[in-house]
């Protein structure tokens, strides 16, 4: 007796399985008597945080590479994750929808029960708009409207439509909205406790959050939607009590790992375990610019070479350096704690943001300078950097101009390890102006630029034909061609 499992489409219905078998007893011996038949909202929760941070805080050689950080010096294979594929950036777009799929079950079995679970669903609710916003960042129109909609009474929708990012946008940015709404008139009583491997349930943190991810989006569109983007900032700015952000380290919205096995952080360097961290080292990109500004928050990021020296290493060289050591690796902060994080967001970003929507002229009640210098601080002391060598590095490289792009360069380096986010920080606004795409690049000289997007999965391609080609109707090998909503840099393909 055999099994066949096939797999639709993950944004159409999580997953559906189809058996043929020749036994009556078949639903008796395929039930995993160690399973729950029944797992509690609380767990579902943790589950779907966990994977989160499993899936985006692991990337090493891609979003890490794609903003300039991160370069392979083993095994130099930097074509193999730009195709179709179900690994690799395949599995960050399952899991997406995976965690999606999981929130939607668990909202589902506790709506007769709602104000119980008020807390639990609510962070679900938050959660679940963060994975929306992950997957138009990385892959631009995605499955939206229609996803998740497979059963007969949500329309039986097994082959999901794709959605524009600029309609996906504004949809999600309501959707948080709608939930601050909801927290500033008030929060549950029930505890989540330790299922929140976040904030341990405490909902102003997650206010916060709420609000933060709200910042984070409006200023992201500022250049394609001003009008929503200036609406959205000020009435958060403006109303702190109501829509408080993000605004202490203490506060930084981090998935902290136990530090044992199994659990140790992704990028934790262990013999043990066999991460391979060590088969990456820091950029060139990344080194040069630390170097040339002596930003002191280098001796958190990077090693020093055998040679006593900070060095990058070129993206994409057809082989590796002679002697691993003789570039800068990861820093110790970063890949030498088994108990590390993975961020999802930094206190210090609210202050960049803060900052440019200053230099905006939207009304923030703060001065772009002031947000700047917070800013900075929130990032040079989460790396251990002294008042002195920050009020140093302020007077010196790193003191305000008067520019958009001083804000940028500095949200660059603080963003290290919150790769994603940086790589967007890139495609908006050009910063770091250093980068530059593989040389070891399967299309030569055909593009000039870090791929723009992910590429779509392979699974899509055969699971959902029809609807995957219509929106890569101007992809380009599969990672250019269509720049996101928000990206108007010109000059790049």
């Amino acid at each position: 007796m055999k099994s066949l499992f096939i797999k639709l489409s993950i944004p159409a219905l999580a997953s559906m399985m189809f058996f043929s078998g020749c036994t009556k007893s078949f639903d008796e011996i395929n039930v995993d008597p160690d399973a729950l038949p029944n797992v509690p909202p609380g767990n579902m929760l943790t589950n779907v945080l966990r994977n989160s941070a499993e899936s985006f805080g692991g990337d090493v050689d891609g979003y890490g590479t794609f903003a300039g950080y991160i370069v392979k010096i083993q095994y130099m294979d930097y074509m193999s994750g730009l195709i179709p594929t179900n690994n690799t950036y395949g599995n960050r777009w399952y899991n997406c929808y995976y965690n999606n799929t999981q929130i939607k079950d668990l909202l589902a079995k506790t709506e007769d029960k709602a104000e119980a679970f008020k807390n639990v669903r609510t962070i679900g609710r938050i959660w679940q708009n963060y994975m929306w916003f992950l997957l138009t960042e990385g892959w631009r129109d995605v499955p939206y409207s229609e996803a998740l909609k497979g059963l007969p009474a949500e329309g039986s929708i097994l082959l999901a439509k794709y959605d524009k990012q600029e309609d996906i946008y504004p949809a999600v940015m309501a959707e948080l909205k709608k939930i601050a709404d909801e927290m500033a008139a008030g929060v549950g009583s029930d505890d989540v406790g330790n299922f929140d491997v976040i904030y341990g349930g405490d909902m102003e943190m997650w206010k916060k959050f709420c609000n933060s991810l709200r910042l984070r989006m409006a200023i992201r569109i500022s250049g394609v939607s001003s009008s929503l983007a200036k609406s959205t900032v000020e009435e958060i700015a403006g109303n702190p009590t109501k829509y408080p952000l993000i605004v202490n380290n203490d506060e930084n919205c981090y998935v902290d790992f136990p530090g044992a096995l199994p659990y140790f952080e992704p990028w934790y360097n262990s013999g043990i375990y066999g991460k391979r961290i060590d088969n990456w080292a820091l950029s060139d990109i990344f080194i040069d610019h630390m170097v040339a500004t002596n930003d002191p928050r280098i001796a958190a990021i990077a090693q020093k070479t055998d040679a006593d020296t900070y060095k990058g290493y070129p993206n994409g060289a057809k082989s590796g350096p002679a002697v691993l050591r003789s570039v800068s690796w990861i820093g110790e902060k970063y890949m030498g704690d088994p108990a590390g994080f993975i961020p999802f967001y930094k206190s210090c970003e609210t202050y960049y943001n803060l900052a440019e929507a200053a230099m905006l002229g939207y009304n923030v009640g703060i001065t772009a300078k002031d947000a700047y210098e917070k800013a900075v601080n929130l990032s040079m002391k989460e790396n251990g950097v002294s008042q002195t060598g920050i009020d140093t590095y302020l007077a010196g490289a790193g003191k305000w101009n008067n520019t958009k792009e001083r804000i940028w360069w500095d949200q660059w380096v603080a963003l290290f390890k919150e790769n994603y986010e940086a790589w967007s920080l890139y495609r908006r606004t050009g910063v770091p102006t250093t980068n530059y795409p593989s040389l070891n690049s399967v299309y030569g000289s055909a593009h000039n630029d870090q791929p723009w997007r992910a590429p779509y999965p392979n699974s899509e391609y055969q699971n959902n034909k029809l609807n995957v080609e219509a929106a890569a109707t101007k992809v380009k090998d599969f990672v250019w061609g269509e720049q996101m909503w928000w990206d108007k840099r010109t000059g790049k393909f």
